[in-house]
C-alpha cells in the first residue's frame, strides 16, 4: 500500500454540467438593507451573487485543470488514507526538500503560485492535500487530526527519499507544521509558519509586565477568535453544515467567503470552491476542526528551529506566549502588508522569508 501512483485531474463533463445547472437555479437568500458595514451580518448576498455569476458564465475549469496538471501530481496511501500531493524538484543540486501544508478553505492550490520561484531558488517542493481535503478524498474513519496528519507527512517524506527537510504551514498548516517538528525532530531542519497559535493559559502571573500595547492587541486577538464562526461550527457540528455545502455551490461560496473575502481573485476563490465541490469533501474538511478540538494538547515546548512570517491583516501572536510554546524561535518578521492568505496577496514577501529562514539552517 506504500506505492506512489501518478495522478491526473480529469473531472467528468457530467459533473461540470450538474454544477452549472445548480448555479443557474441558485435561490439567493434575503437580507436587510446594508448598513455602514455590509458584512455586519455575515457574507453579503452581492458577494455571493457576483461569484455565482462568474462561476456559471466566466470561470473556465478546464483551463485551471490544465494548469494544475502541468505539475507532477501523485497519490499514495498512508495509514489507510489516500494522500494526494504535488512533487516538483529543483534543477539545482543540493536542493532543500520543503513540504508546505495549506489551510481551510484553501487547498493545495494555495502554494502553486510559489512553485516556480521556490524550485528556481533551490527547493524541492512537496505540496500535499490535507487528509479529507480535495483529491486526498474524504476521510472514512475518526481521528484524522493535525497530529495524525503530521505523522503521515513524515512517512510521505520518507517514501520520497528525504531524510532531512523543512516544513512550512499556513492556517491549518500552521498547526500541523510545529507538530511535524515535534514528531520528526531528527528529520526536520526547521519549521516556518505564518501564524503561531499561542494564547494565555490562565496561569497566575503570566500577564505580569505585559505592555499596554500588547494588552490591547491581546483583546483584539480574543475578539478575532470569538468571531470565527467557521471554527465554532466545524469544531462542534461539522456534519450539520456539511449537508448544505454538499448540496449548494452557492452555500460553498458563502462558507468559504467568510475567510477569503477579497484577498483572493475571483478565479482563485472559484478554483478552490470547484475542488471542494467536485470531490465532495466539505464534510471531511470540516471534521478536521472537530478532531483537532479533541486532540490532546502538547505540554512541552517545541525545540526545532522555528521562523514566523506575520502579515499585516492576519492573526498576529504575542511573542511572550509564542516563546512559552516554542523554545527555539530563531526568526520573527512582521510585515506591513499581506493577509491570512499571504501566498496569494504577498507572495514575494512570503517566498523571501521562507528562503532566508531555511538557507540559514542548511
Amino acid at each position: 500500500m506504500s506505492e506512489i501512483q501518478p495522478f491526473h485531474i480529469d473531472v467528468p463533463d457530467a459533473d461540470l454540467d450538474d454544477l452549472r445547472d445548480r448555479l443557474r437555479r441558485t435561490r439567493f437568500t434575503g437580507e436587510l438593507p446594508p448598513g455602514q458595514d455590509p458584512w455586519e451580518y455575515g457574507v453579503p448576498v452581492d458577494y455571493v451573487r457576483d461569484l455565482v455569476e462568474h462561476w456559471r458564465d466566466g470561470f473556465d475549469w478546464r483551463a485551471v485543470e490544465a494548469r494544475l496538471n502541468a505539475y507532477p501530481q501523485f497519490t499514495t496511501e498512508i495509514d489507510g488514507q489516500t494522500i494526494h500531493f504535488l512533487h516538483v524538484r529543483s534543477p539545482q543540486a543540493g536542493a532543500i526538500p520543503l513540504i508546505l501544508t495549506h489551510g481551510w478553505p484553501n487547498t493545495f492550490v494555495e502554494y502553486v503560485g510559489l512553485i516556480a520561484e521556490l524550485t528556481a531558488g533551490g527547493f524541492d517542493v512537496v505540496i500535499p492535500s490535507l487528509p479529507g481535503f480535495a483529491f486526498s478524498g474524504p476521510t472514512r474513519e475518526r481521528g484524522w487530526n493535525a497530529e495524525r496528519t503530521a505523522a503521515a507527512w513524515g512517512e510521505l517524506m520518507r517514501r520520497l527519499g528525504y531524510d532531512r527537510y523543512g516544513v512550512h504551514g499556513n492556517d491549518a498548516g500552521a498547526i500541523v507544521a510545529p507538530i511535524q517538528g515535534r514528531l520528526s525532530r531528527e528529520h526536520v531542519i526547521g519549521v516556518h509558519v505564518t501564524q503561531i497559535f499561542s494564547f494565555p493559559s490562565g496561569d497566575p502571573g503570566e500577564m505580569e509586565g505585559i505592555s499596554p500595547e500588547d494588552l490591547q492587541y491581546l483583546q483584539f486577538l480574543q475578539s478575532f477568535v470569538s468571531h470565527a464562526v467557521h471554527d465554532k461550527v466545524q469544531e462542534e457540528q461539522p456534519q450539520t453544515i456539511a449537508h448544505a455545502l454538499a448540496d449548494s455551490p452557492a452555500g460553498q461560496l458563502a462558507w468559504s467567503g467568510q475567510l477569503f473575502g477579497d484577498a483572493l481573485s475571483k478565479d482563485d476563490i472559484l478554483t478552490n470552491a470547484t475542488i471542494y465541490w467536485i470531490t465532495n469533501t466539505a464534510a471531511s474538511a470540516a471534521r478536521f476542526y472537530y478532531e483537532n478540538k479533541r486532540m490532546k494538547p502538547d505540554t512541552e515546548p517545541t525545540t526545532v528551529p522555528m521562523g514566523l512570517a506575520s502579515f499585516a491583516y492576519d492573526f498576529r501572536p504575542l511573542r511572550r506566549f509564542a516563546e512559552r510554546d516554542h523554545a527555539n524561535i530563531v526568526s520573527w518578521n512582521e510585515y506591513d502588508r499581506g493577509s491570512h492568505w499571504s501566498a496569494h496577496d504577498a507572495p514575494d514577501l512570503l517566498v523571501a522569508d521562507i528562503m532566508e529562514f531555511f538557507r540559514e539552517l542548511r
